[in-house]
């Protein structure tokens, strides 16, 4: 039984295999917790980078949005006139390539210490440091954390791992600097929802609500096509992102028939993999992925196949706005701030 089947899982068997672990949940909790208090008590040490950090990240396993959301951020930030460097874990080298297809020319750096890969992105230019999936990494201090939550995912049985899908409890969203909920093919009124739970468990939080929606279909080109040119069409869609039932649920609604072809997240395409889907898209229309598929398929991807389209993402803003243009502020005040000589100035409490 898979790891999604017993935490999503709704059968007799999920419920008990969700039985059985929940001694596992309520260790790893505490080891979790004991973690965050010897941080939090400064008896655990977290080193200054030499420029601003911010953090994007979550407290679940699975698809939140963080690679669609960091690379705005990014975006924003050199609208702000300050040069971003985005510093990923060090594994899943298809992030490293969309973030380097959505922003050309900001450094992007991989590497399993993110104090070293701060400094790297320096080096190279950066003014201020974007940790993608971070929320959880403390030996790096940070100055602001920005905490996502999907509300595709979200569930009110919230459990920790193994028989949930929580790294964290709730509880730590108090470290967050803003909460921003994420949506897919969940419904507004259902992210509203989580606003009202968050807000009254934590009632000066700041919080955003983003809506990913799609947005065009693109190809290695640049060439473009609107959405609607689904419609009606035999499509092949190709998925290994982390949550694939959202990117599903978003095509289902463009009145497409659609074969949807599930791969786990950070998937490692194979010859045969390639080979498989190449001859299927002799049998459908159109061909489409996620634009971390792409990245990935494209260079083994065959001439005479199908042309394979990405689905770009259009990030929107349904609320916290204000929140947002007040963390970008104050990032730029502190890297002006900021002595030429010195660490990070932090303007925020400590929450690392």
């Amino acid at each position: 039984m898979k790891a999604a089947d017993i935490i999503y899982g709704r059968s007799a068997l999920a419920r008990t295999m969700r039985t059985i672990l929940h001694p596992l949940s309520a260790l790893f909790g505490s080891v979790v917790g004991l973690r965050n208090y010897l941080f939090d008590t400064g008896r655990l040490f977290s080193a200054d980078g030499n420029i601003p950090v911010i953090s994007v990240g979550n407290i679940s396993v699975g698809g939140t949005g963080k690679t669609p959301v960091t690379a705005w951020l990014a975006s924003r930030l050199l609208e702000a006139g300050l040069r971003p460097g985005i510093i990923l874990r060090g594994y899943g080298g298809d992030e490293q390539l969309v973030h380097a297809h959505l922003n050309p020319g900001v450094p992007v750096v991989a590497d399993a210490d993110r104090l070293r890969g701060v400094m790297h992105a320096s080096r190279e230019g950066a003014e201020v440091a974007i940790l993608d999936d971070a929320f959880q990494h403390r030996r790096i201090n940070r100055g602001w954390d920005i905490v996502l939550l999907s509300a595709d995912r979200w569930s009110e049985r919230m459990a920790l791992l193994p028989s949930g899908d929580l790294r964290e409890p709730l509880s730590s969203l108090e470290r967050a600097s803003l909460v921003v909920i994420t949506r897919k093919a969940a419904s507004r009124d259902k992210a509203i929802a989580i606003e009202s739970v968050i807000r009254k468990r934590f009632r000066h939080q700041p919080i955003a609500i983003a809506l990913l929606a799609p947005d065009k279909l693109r190809d290695r080109e640049g060439n473009m096509l609107p959405m609607t040119a689904l419609e009606g069409q035999e499509v092949l869609a190709i998925s290994a992102v982390g949550d694939n039932s959202a990117f599903q649920s978003q095509l289902e609604e463009l009145r497409a028939t659609v074969r949807f072809r599930a791969f786990p997240d950070h998937h490692a395409y194979s010859v045969e993999d390639v080979a498989g889907l190449a001859r299927e898209s002799s049998t459908v229309q159109f061909v489409i992925c996620t634009l971390k598929d792409a990245v990935k398929l494209w260079p083994e991807w065959p001439a005479d196949a199908k042309p394979l389209w990405y689905v770009s993402q259009a990030l929107v803003l349904e609320s916290g706005a204000g929140a947002l243009d007040e963390l970008i502020s104050q990032v730029t005040a502190t890297k002006r701030n900021q002595p030429q000589t010195g660490g990070l100035q932090k303007p925020l409490d400590s929450k690392t």
